[in-house]
């Protein structure tokens, strides 16, 4: 049996990325108001200018909770946007446009979640997809809170070989998070210090 699959051995990463996420959701929850915004800014700005995500067809974002980099300025930009849904363990993709009449309300978790009536996101259209996380490290390994949710949505086919950037805040972009023999990396992380392509 794998070192990475022996029960002690994924328990020891697994409380690892516990004490790591604590002391990054500390850090982010200290950050004063002003100064959350202009980083939040800083990385919308970042967004903005990569050829990328201007010629992307369709992104998928989120609603920012807890302090996470909000992306509310990306969102008066003319273009096919997704946010996710949550039913049971998984994320259901909705269409969401700036002039959409199709509101978002709190979910299951307190988080704005479209309405499970608004359309859904074709994958095929998907170009790009912004990744909330508490931290991630140069090679795109994520720290997520511990749901699964994304990890369990990006293994499957559907969304398999789509452009996938980390947003977090420049403390939380790390040299190294805790990972198991099952996680896969992302391709980049964006902070408020610029956008990088991950390291193999």
């Amino acid at each position: 049996m794998s070192e990475t699959y022996r029960p002690a051995a994924i328990a020891k990463i697994q409380d690892q990325k516990a004490q790591m996420r604590r002391s990054l959701l500390k850090a982010r929850q200290a950050m004063p108001p002003q100064v959350w915004q202009q980083k939040c800014d800083r990385i919308c700005t970042h967004l903005t200018q990569w050829p990328t995500f201007q010629s992307a067809r369709t992104v998928l974002a989120y609603c920012s909770v807890r302090n996470e980099p909000d992306l509310g300025p990306l969102l008066a930009k003319q273009r096919s946007w997704g946010f996710p849904r949550c039913n049971g363990q998984d994320l259901i993709w909705h269409r969401w446009f700036p002039s959409c009449t199709w509101p978002l309300r709190p979910g299951a978790y307190g988080i704005q979640e479209p309405d499970p009536t608004s359309p859904q996101v074709d994958p095929q259209r998907v170009d790009l997809i912004l990744v909330p996380a508490v931290g991630c490290d140069v090679r795109g390994y994520r720290l997520g809170y511990g749901g699964g949710f994304y990890d369990r949505m990006l293994s499957q086919p559907s969304w398999q070989g789509k452009l996938t950037i980390a947003i977090v805040f420049e403390f939380a972009r790390l040299p190294q998070v805790p990972k198991n023999s099952w996680d896969r990396p992302l391709d980049g992380i964006c902070t408020e210090s610029g956008l990088f392509l991950a390291t193999p």
